[in-house]
């Protein structure tokens, strides 16, 4: 246990013992001297000196202590830094000689100043604490997701004089989390449109259809459209997906709007340039416009019998420019409240795949949507 080691550290600088407070420097002066070697740090604490078999211990403690690729400190009840290992080096950004003998609140950010006496409180009654998740601060100010374990450390008579820190970086884990929690929300938010769309396929089917028969293939063919639209936003390895094909603009929106649209009277109209887009662009670019279509089809110009869409691909500059204009359905207001997940979607599409922007404006005719991207990032 730490509590049993020899918590050695390194003297503070000149700098370092001028940052203390006349508190801190009572803390340190337990001994004749601050803690600034292992003779010390266990007059600190209220050790003795080990011989024989303890040291041997101690030096053992003390190696596995420094080869730790976690932070592990000690700290006594005032909160002064008493030893600091490597590890603490690496994630903290301070060396020993800059951290030992000073508060450990140099690594707390300002709002999180006040979990430091409720750590202390805990660790008087003698409880440890954990892998508590919270943030830390390095020394070029930049923030630090961590874990921290607290355990006290007691002197040879059991009196608690102390606590050590092990501290892990956690910013991989966080970030993963986050990644697991945006892909289930993209799962949940893949199937209710599915569901949506397949009632919206029957509809656009029923207006057309002149039979049972009729009903059924158009349906069949609709489904098979969308099967093929939607298996574009799927990145390639994913449930055995294919690798995306260079294609272009012209038709891959051509895909995507295949099972909303009426091949004897076309309501979705496409007009202007077109642009190559490489296998890399497809999957995001796909993600985006089968977004546009599917929000047509359930709030907007494509949930109505008359309703259209027009869509005209300029060139501008640089960048490929996507009009997608809606006309004929549902008078439309801008939405209220949170962004939906489809809104994040799409603003995770366009601004971290696709480096581009987009614009809605939400007339009472119906939904104006810019899309720009800039032909780089097409790729094709």
């Amino acid at each position: 246990m730490l509590s049993n080691a020899n918590l050695g550290s390194t003297p503070p600088t000149s700098a370092a013992r001028q940052d203390r407070s006349p508190k801190w420097d009572t803390a340190l002066k337990r001994g004749s001297q601050p803690p600034n070697n292992r003779a010390g740090t266990r007059k600190a604490l209220g050790r003795r000196p080990a011989g024989g078999r303890g040291i041997r211990a101690a030096q053992h403690y003390q190696a596995i202590i420094e080869s730790s690729d976690d932070a592990i400190l000690s700290k006594d009840l005032d909160s002064v830094i008493l030893s600091w290992n490597n590890g603490a080096e690496r994630l903290f950004g301070f060396s020993a000689e800059e951290a030992v003998g000073r508060p450990v609140t140099i690594i707390i950010p300002r709002d999180r100043l006040d979990e430091e006496p409720a750590i202390i409180e805990k660790i008087h009654r003698g409880e440890r604490i954990h892998h508590f998740e919270t943030v830390r601060q390095r020394k070029d100010g930049s923030l630090i997701d961590i874990s921290l374990t607290i355990s006290p450390i007691r002197n040879s008579r059991g009196t608690i004089v102390g606590a050590s820190k092990i501290a892990r970086d956690i910013s991989e884990l966080k970030k993963a989390r986050a990644r697991q929690h945006l892909l289930l929300r993209e799962m949940s938010h893949r199937v209710k449109n599915l569901f949506a769309l397949s009632g919206s396929i029957v509809s656009l089917s029923a207006r057309s259809a002149t039979s049972v028969h009729g009903l059924a293939e158009s349906a069949r063919e609709r489904l098979s459209a969308l099967a093929r639209a939607h298996s574009l936003t799927f990145v390639h390895g994913i449930d055995g997906a294919a690798a995306p094909q260079p294609t272009t603009l012209r038709s891959l929106l051509r895909t995507i709007v295949a099972p909303f649209d009426e091949p004897d009277e076309p309501r979705i109209v496409l007009s202007g340039t077109d642009a190559g887009v490489s296998a890399a662009a497809t999957t995001g670019l796909a993600l985006l416009l089968h977004e546009f279509a599917t929000n047509a089809s359930k709030y907007g110009a494509l949930s109505s019998a008359s309703g259209t869409v027009k869509v005209v691909i300029a060139e501008e500059s640089d960048a490929i420019v996507v009009y997608w204009t809606e006309r004929g359905g549902p008078r439309v207001t801008p939405p209220e409240g949170n962004e939906g997940f489809g809104g994040v979607l799409s603003r995770i599409a366009v601004a971290n795949q696709l480096g581009g922007e987009i614009a809605r404006d939400w007339k009472p005719e119906g939904l104006a949507i810019r899309l720009s991207v800039p032909r780089s990032r097409l790729g094709a």
